[in-house]
């Protein structure tokens, strides 16, 4: 092979790859995913805020005292840091949990019932025939 049809097959290669690479990033999914880690870390800043701000010194004004295992230690292993980080996500979970209700509740409220579909023509056709049967047995 000379040095040409090299080259010819690495630009092809590269194409190739480029191209179902573009066919990989424009699928509907992976746009879907991007936009959600976006808005997940925009979500993230705001739960993180109202535990911290709202719901810890609500706590800390019910307990008497701030609730802090930043030097707690057992033995040789630091577990302070651990037990804060288990009460934050458990904290943050809750308020995530409360958001998600209400807005659920709030989509519940706009939703109108649908109507019923209509009888198709069958049912109707039959429901004839029912009455028409009940008719003549009375008879």
């Amino acid at each position: 092979m000379s040095g040409k049809e090299n080259l010819n097959q690495a630009t092809e290669k590269a194409t190739g790859l480029f191209a179902e690479f573009k066919k990989f990033i424009s699928r509907g999914n992976v746009m879907d995913l991007a936009v959600g880690v976006v808005i997940g870390g925009a979500f993230t800043a705001i739960v993180t805020a109202l535990v911290s701000d709202i719901i810890t010194p609500i706590i800390t004004v019910i307990t008497g005292s701030g609730v802090n295992f930043a030097g707690l230690t057992v033995g040789v292993f630091p577990i302070g840091d651990l037990i804060m980080a288990i009460i934050n996500f458990i904290l943050i979970a809750f308020v995530v949990f409360l958001m998600v209700k209400a807005v659920n509740k709030l989509n519940r409220k706009k939703e109108t019932p649908a109507a019923p579909p209509a009888p198709s023509k069958e049912e109707v056709l039959l429901t004839e025939i029912r009455d028409l049967l009940k008719e003549q047995n009375r008879k």
